[in-house]
């Protein structure tokens, strides 16, 4: 097999299977793509992510109106991918709208409740430092009048 994965297949001693790139150009040419990068989707802007995701959905509605015509039982895996890839893009466009609200309240007293840390119910509920280390007025004046006694003891 040359490098690009066409010719013969020394191991197996017959001829590689060159259906695949026919079906591969044919999908291309169609719009449909196998799997989408994340990494590449983070570099697009809102709009690009907007664009992108009518697309794939536009591709999910061919897909499954050939299926319904009675189209090959290829298609059912390229409806998985482009259903796969919708997913994707929802996904960038949910974080990078969090991580935009994020940065809006960076440094804010009040934040929303679905970005503020997880932890568990009795560590949110724990007081802070601060609030363990205050002492009321009454245990200030207790403190004042009735000091803890020191005793020298006598070697």
């Amino acid at each position: 097999m040359d490098a690009r994965g066409i010719g013969f297949d020394t191991s197996a001693g017959r001829k590689a299977d060159a259906g695949w790139i026919r079906r591969f150009l044919m999908d291309a040419a169609a719009g449909f793509s196998a799997k989408v990068k994340v990494a590449e989707l983070r570099e697009k802007s809102q709009a690009e992510l907007t664009q992108t995701l009518d697309q794939y959905k536009r591709d999910l509605l061919d897909l499954k109106v050939q299926q319904v015509a009675g189209a090959a039982a290829a298609k059912s895996s390229k409806i998985r991918d482009v259903r796969k890839n919708i997913a994707r893009v929802l996904t960038v466009i949910t974080q990078q709208n969090r991580d935009a609200v994020r940065a809006k309240y960076a440094g804010k007293k009040h934040i929303p409740i679905d970005l503020r840390v997880k932890k568990t119910r009795a560590l949110r509920r724990a007081m802070t430092k601060s609030e363990v280390s205050r002492i009321t007025l009454r245990q200030q004046k207790k403190n004042i009048h009735f000091a803890r006694r020191q005793y020298a003891i006598k070697a």
